[in-house]
């Protein structure tokens, strides 16, 4: 198939970047059989990134596939403002928690040479992707509940802590868009009945896992950042937010206070 012929099937299908997409099927197929089934699982519905098996993220390809939450471009604003908290530690920690397949840990990290990295998710299938993608920079890969899987000797050593936890309300999730709503597991999109419920535990058990001076950072809405805010402040942490308008991005930010060092061992 040549593709004119592909992008005119994505777009009487409702795809908006017909013609970049139908490049990209055609790059990771193997045969014409293949391509041909992968454009009827695209006009199906399936989202692109499940069906050529990756996911640009940050000048990075991010492994992804089916039932896999699929980075999406606004969180490389919490990759930025994540890097930028990061001024004096020589050898950062790094911890994604709800990680996925490990695409906003892999970006920190990679900014940040020799940064030690910790990725964790309650998903087996997150965590499966997230091993293959944090394999090469040597990064860490717990499977549990927030930090419950978390090594012990990881409590008060965290720099750089980062989440894009699930933040829609349970209520809206059936407002999704159609790809995430019916091919992302439903654990990566429900944030709990005003979807904050995760940032509130996250929040509560950062400053004992966050080194002094350590920042936490979660991806939230315009909407709901007083939210997460005031889940920030209330464990204790000096907390605002940062937004940018042409991403839709939003990303508050809670610092845990300069105090004495013990319980950091060296990085």
């Amino acid at each position: 198939m040549a593709v004119a012929a592909i992008a005119g099937r994505l777009r009487a299908a409702g795809s908006v970047f017909a013609e970049d997409e139908a490049r990209l099927l055609m790059a990771a197929a193997a045969t014409p059989a293949d391509l041909a089934a992968m454009v009827d699982r695209r006009v199906a519905g399936f989202p692109l990134e499940h069906i050529v098996g990756w996911a640009e993220f940050c000048g990075l390809r991010v492994v992804v596939g089916p039932g896999v939450f699929v980075p999406r471009r606004r969180s490389e604003f919490l990759v930025h403002q994540a890097i930028a908290t990061v001024t004096s530690a020589e050898t950062p920690v790094v911890l994604d928690l709800c990680c996925g397949a490990g695409a906003v840990g892999l970006a920190v990290a990679t900014a940040l040479a020799g940064a030690e990295l910790h990725a964790a998710d309650i998903d087996p299938g997150a965590t499966r992707y997230a091993r293959r993608n944090l394999a090469a920079i040597g990064g860490h890969v717990h499977e549990g509940d927030l930090y419950d899987p978390l090594p012990a000797d990881l409590r008060g050593r965290i720099d750089v802590l980062v989440v894009n936890a699930p933040y829609v309300p349970t209520g809206e999730l059936g407002l999704m868009p159609a790809e995430a709503r019916l091919h992302e597991p439903v654990v990566a999109l429900d944030g709990g009945p005003d979807g904050v419920g995760i940032h509130r535990r996250v929040a509560a058990q950062a400053p004992e896992w966050l080194a002094p001076g350590g920042s936490l950072l979660i991806e939230t809405s315009d909407r709901q950042a007083p939210l997460t805010i005031a889940a920030m402040a209330a464990a204790g942490l000096s907390a605002g937010a940062a937004s940018d308008d042409h991403l839709d991005a939003t990303v508050a930010i809670g610092r845990r206070p300069e105090t004495e060092t013990a319980g950091r061992t060296p990085g």
